[in-house]
């Protein structure tokens, strides 16, 4: 079974990523981003990242790897990824984000 830290490095693999290392070493109050990483930015600077509970860092990595994504009535499909939204805790953002991070995730053991 694939733990939340090894399905976001391999998202961070497949969009090319620079993780610097895990959050909760480098901020006092990490809060949301919990569980996550501090990653380069574009411009040289560090950011905080984790796509499992930002809808930002979510929409960010699936325009990077140019992912669609299809909404059902209980369910949400990214790339060969499905996820319901309801049993997962009614939370169909949540579901989504996690859909988008096993979608990178596949990509990132192919790459």
């Amino acid at each position: 079974m694939t733990t939340d830290k090894e399905l976001l490095e391999l998202a961070a693999k497949a969009a090319g990523i620079n993780v610097v290392g895990d959050i909760e070493k480098y901020l006092v109050f990490p809060e949301r981003r919990a569980g996550g990483f501090i990653i380069e930015t574009a411009t040289g600077g560090h950011t905080g990242w984790n796509p499992l509970t930002d809808d930002g860092d979510a929409l960010r990595l699936a325009v990077m790897l140019e992912m669609s994504i299809v909404f059902g009535a209980n369910y949400v499909v990214v790339g060969d990824v499905q996820m319901p939204t309801v049993n997962n805790s009614n939370d169909p953002y949540a579901a989504t984000r996690r859909a988008i991070v096993r979608a990178a995730a596949e990509i990132g053991k192919a790459a």
